[in-house]
């Protein structure tokens, strides 16, 4: 079975080129549903303009694909709630 931990672990592989921060921390995860070796995710972007929205949804899917023994996975994009960056980890928010 897959565990949040993998999926998070292999999320935080994931950069937003804009920013140089992992999807991760930048708080862009807005839920991982995971039913035996499937994983629903859904995830936002900081804008809905953001450009590279396109690579960033495919460097998810890769790294989540890449999970030994993993099954199905559907990556959603929502909008509901708009991302702020307060959504960031408090690691991110303070880095130099």
């Amino acid at each position: 079975m897959i565990t949040k931990k993998e999926v998070l672990d292999a999320l935080s592989q994931c950069k937003d080129p804009e920013i140089d921060a992992d999807i991760v921390n930048l708080g862009l995860i807005y839920g991982i549903k995971i039913n035996g070796n499937d994983v629903d995710l859904k995830l936002t972007m900081t804008s809905p303009m953001c450009p590279v929205t396109s690579l960033i949804l495919a460097d998810a899917q890769m790294h989540l694909e890449s999970i030994n023994g993993i099954g199905q996975v559907n990556i959603e994009l929502v909008w509901d709630p708009i991302w702020t960056p307060e959504m960031m980890s408090d690691e991110l928010k303070y880095r130099e």
